[in-house]
């Protein structure tokens, strides 16, 4: 079956390639290669963010903390807890404005009646109820006090009172619905002795959970469950659940202002006569607040909005506001990807937006992605690369400088390093075990027709494999000399060093697989690296750049190696440090004539064993520059001065031009 494919003029419309696995680790690859931990560049790119296929900013979590923390404040700045009771309190004044006006009609019919002791009663009355109305509290507490007591003259303004009262009570009723659920929108007193004792069997489920006994938690949710519309799975969820309700709620008490809160307790007494609920309130709270420290129930805000909210909006405004602070907590002590799985990403879009959920989404993934793709791995509890991860960031590596050179001076690298990255003579043999395998498809489909006469589909075998001819004799050896002395990080140059490193290795072992590249690096003294280890070498945290001891250790590498030899050594400081006849390292800044002259003598046996030096100097000045030029004089290699942003072009140009001429000599000499 032959696929089929349709193609239509883009539009502006059409979304390009996701964010995968390899998108990813090329924006690793510079993190990776500068912190040479896979852990530490995960946490840089997760708090950075990052670009996808497409060119768009994923958020970090710098930035959606920044996000977060303007979503809060907006909130802050609009609304006004004061609002709680200000529409009853509205209307309480309103009821009295009422009273008064009835009041004074009353007495005013009495006194055109003509009955001077019914016009001395009303006068009586009018001055004791105005005189109560005039002694009314301000506040709303204290005005319901008084009014349940009041002798009202008029029927309508103590019908409006009462009304006034059940909706108050609702309200409070509600409230304490809301803290443990979001169940039922209104609240009627038939309703009381079935939460009354939903309440009694909720705390006797606590207390057996906390006793390690079994709750009977299906047994409460199927006499109980129309109070929890979320459908916990389990107790341990039913009761985090009612303990963010619960905080949001404190949270509200502990914003207001200390008379504020003082009166919503004291209308909660007058109004709320069932002591046992509030008991049983009491107790719920206190053992979820023991059970979830973490909820922050001293949490207050500082509202300074003009926006009165009512009481369920209150509760709504301190919910989403605890839930913004359970993100930041989370955002902030996220330590890898992976964590970030654990947010409720229908709350982030909520409360963020959809490019928040989604960046935040994408980062949560990160790990898993690139796990799954084979290109880090869990290794005692530290995530590592794999060997796919070590040969994909020294790809990256190499691809991203081959681009940055001019097609002129190395060509576009389509053609001319096939077959295994030997120089290639255009002619072809037949396969022979161990051979790279290279197939010439052309002539090996053309030997298995003429030898089955034809058909389709055609019959391969062995016989029939005919690969590319390679020449074999370019092999090169080389030892790449990475300066870690500390200066490199100081200056900026560590990483363009580093990833030189790993673009060399890239090419030569995928690239020219008969060459030898060995590694050394050296700071105060030198040591041998392995290619597995190159990615994760950092710089030391020492004084001293070691030239000495790095040309023994290449030397000694070479020696046992065959073919041209040549040391590449990238440095941004004059050698200060040798290693002394009785074996130890010797520091000094500025360099003491001893490490000069230890240096150079190794310089020298080195161009004895025909071994060429090519030093690549980053921001050589006037003595490192002086001093390249002494050891090239020695050793007639060739010095290059360059600065970071031009460090890979000039060794990928050098080492590839050297293999092109060691071919045309070859072939010469043939």
């Amino acid at each position: 079956m032959t696929s089929r494919f349709q193609y239509s003029r883009w539009d502006g419309t059409q979304t390009g390639f996701e964010f995968d696995a390899d998108a990813a680790f090329d924006e690793l690859t510079d993190e990776l290669l500068y912190h040479g931990d896979v852990n530490a560049a995960l946490r840089k790119m997760m708090q950075d963010g990052m670009r996808d296929r497409d060119g768009n900013q994923l958020q970090g979590l710098r930035e959606l903390l920044e996000q977060l923390r303007e979503e809060r404040q907006n909130r802050l700045d609009q609304h006004d807890l004061g609002g709680v009771y200000d529409e009853i309190n509205d209307e309480l004044n309103d009821l009295i404005d009422e009273e008064r006006h009835a009041i004074e009609n009353a007495l005013n019919d009495a006194q055109r009646s003509g009955d001077e002791r019914r016009a001395e009663n009303a006068q009586n009355a009018a001055m004791e109820r105005n005189m109560r109305l005039d002694l009314m509290p301000d506040d709303l507490a204290g005005k319901v006090r008084e009014l349940d007591t009041y002798n009202f003259e008029s029927k309508e303004a103590k019908q409006r009172f009462d009304q006034l009262m059940e909706k108050l009570k609702e309200q409070l009723m509600q409230q304490m619905v809301d803290q443990m659920s979001g169940a039922m929108e209104q609240m009627g007193p038939e309703d009381m002795a079935r939460m009354k004792d939903m309440m009694q069997a909720l705390n006797e489920m606590l207390e057996k959970h906390q006793r390690g006994e079994d709750p009977g938690f299906e047994d409460f949710m199927e006499k109980f469950g129309d109070f929890f519309p979320e459908q916990p799975e389990s107790v341990e969820e039913l009761l985090e659940q009612m303990a963010q309700r619960m905080a949001a709620m404190q949270a509200m008490m502990n914003s207001m202002s200390p008379e504020q809160r003082a009166q919503m307790q004291q209308l909660s007494d007058q109004l709320m006569d069932d002591m046992d609920l509030q008991w049983q309130m009491q107790q719920l709270s206190g053992n979820l607040q023991q059970m979830f420290p973490q909820m922050q129930w001293n949490q207050s805000y500082d509202f300074d909005g003009q926006d009165p909210m009512g009481m369920g909006q209150a509760m709504q405004q301190m919910q989403e506001l605890g839930d913004l602070d359970q993100l930041e907590n989370l955002l902030r002590n996220a330590s890898s990807p992976s964590a970030l799985a654990e947010a409720d990403m229908d709350k982030v879009r909520d409360l963020m937006g959809d490019d928040a959920a989604k960046s935040l989404g994408r980062l949560a993934e990160l790990t898993k992605q690139l796990e799954e793709a084979g290109l880090i791995e869990q290794k005692e509890g530290r995530l590592e690369m794999t060997p796919k991860g070590l040969r994909k960031i020294g790809s990256n590596a190499l691809r991203e400088l081959f681009s940055k050179l001019a097609k002129d001076q190395i060509g576009q690298h389509e053609t001319s390093n096939i077959g295994q990255g030997h120089e290639r003579t255009y002619d072809t043999k037949a396969y022979e075990y161990g051979d790279p395998f290279q197939l010439d498809l052309n002539r090996t489909i053309r030997n298995a027709v003429r030898r089955t006469g034809g058909g389709s589909p055609v019959d391969l075998h062995p016989d029939d494999f005919e690969i590319e001819k390679t020449e074999h004799f370019t092999r090169s050896s080389t030892v790449l000399m990475l300066d870690l002395s500390l200066s490199m990080p100081m200056r900026d140059n560590f990483l363009p060093a580093k990833k030189v490193a790993m673009a060399l290795h890239s090419l030569i072992s995928s690239q020219f697989p008969r060459d030898y590249l060995g590694l050394v690096g050296f700071s105060e003294t030198a040591r041998v690296l392995t290619p597995e280890q190159l990615p994760e070498v950092s710089w030391d945290f020492v004084y001293g750049t070691n030239m000495h001891h790095g040309f023994t250790l290449a030397r000694q590498l070479l020696a046992r190696e065959s073919g041209t030899k040549q040391i590449i050594m990238i440095t941004d400081g004059e050698p200060t440090a040798h290693i002394t006849p009785d074996g130890y390292p010797f520091f000094n800044y500025p360099p003491a004539r001893e490490t000069i002259e230890a240096t150079l003598r190794e310089v020298v046996r080195c161009t004895k064993e025909q071994i060429r030096i090519n030093t690549f100097g980053l921001g050589a000045d006037g003595s490192l520059r002086a001093f390249i030029e002494q050891m090239t004089s020695i050793n007639r290699g060739r010095a290059f001065f360059t600065t970071p942003e031009n460090l890979g072009d000039y060794v990928l140009v050098d080492f590839m031009e050297g293999k092109r001429a060691l071919a045309r000599s070859a072939r010469r000499a043939g």
